[in-house]
């Protein structure tokens, strides 16, 4: 069997000296997946992709990319390998334009902001609309599409996305939703974080479930979506599909 993409194993991890808030948790990535992770408030979904990006140290376990170690690497290190990553929170500089965002986005790699930024704004149309506008005038969900677009700037293989459709009104997350599959279907692998657990199972190949730093469940989106514990115990009777 081919060695995943990207592993995260057994991650020990957290904020505070002595408090660990990932507890041997992992996760697999393969070439050309989706894998979700979803669970309740707390249950260490932001630290577990934070962890493996390098931007929070690895107490114990390790995070390998194409089987090479690359436990606490630091995160521009990480960039030049192949992966992006899309923070839920301050994840675009509000008073560069969206021209001079994209810009930002191939830093490492200068001479090719011109080809990936047509390939950006073929996904998103309306960066190609707006480049001359402030990113911190933008809505929230403009600005989501603006952070994808410059995580992909690079160029990565893996892309991670902490919550992207938090705060998000209805119309902007089901672009969001859309935007990731689109994205995924040129190549680029997606690990990503996410509340809105149905939706992230509608469109994962693969997700697990955290619950207090640990890996509660595992399995396809699909059967995790029928699965009736994972209905009762994380996405409410609401979301039960029939």
């Amino acid at each position: 069997m081919d060695e995943p993409l990207l592993v995260a194993d057994e991650i020990v991890a957290g904020y505070v000296t002595g408090v660990d808030v990932l507890r041997g948790c992992g996760a697999e990535l393969g070439a050309g997946e989706i894998v979700g992770v979803i669970g309740p408030n707390g249950a260490g979904k932001s630290t577990l992709v934070k962890a493996m990006f390098g931007l929070l140290r690895v107490r114990t376990g390790s995070v390998r990319l194409r089987g090479e170690d690359v436990t606490n690497k630091p995160a521009h290190e990480l960039v030049s390998r192949g992966i992006g990553y899309v923070p839920q929170r301050q994840n675009v500089f509000p008073t560069l334009t969206v021209e001079e965002n994209l810009r930002m986005g191939t830093y490492l790699r200068p001479k090719q902001f011109a080809s990936r930024t047509e390939f950006v704004e073929e996904l998103f149309p309306l960066l190609a609309k707006r480049r001359q506008q402030k990113a911190g005038s933008m809505s929230g969900g403009e600005r989501q599409m603006l952070a994808m677009g410059r995580a992909l700037m690079m160029e990565p293989e893996v892309l991670l996305l902490d919550e992207p459709s938090a705060g998000l009104s209805p119309a902007y997350q089901d672009q969001v939703f859309a935007r990731v599959k689109e994205i995924n279907s040129t190549g680029v692998a997606i690990f990503m974080v996410e509340q809105n657990a149905r939706r992230c199972l509608q469109i994962c190949d693969r997700a697990y479930v955290l619950d207090q730093g640990t890996n509660a469940y595992t399995g396809t989106g699909t059967n995790l979506l029928h699965d009736e514990k994972v209905i009762e115990l994380y996405l409410g009777t609401l979301a039960r599909v029939r």
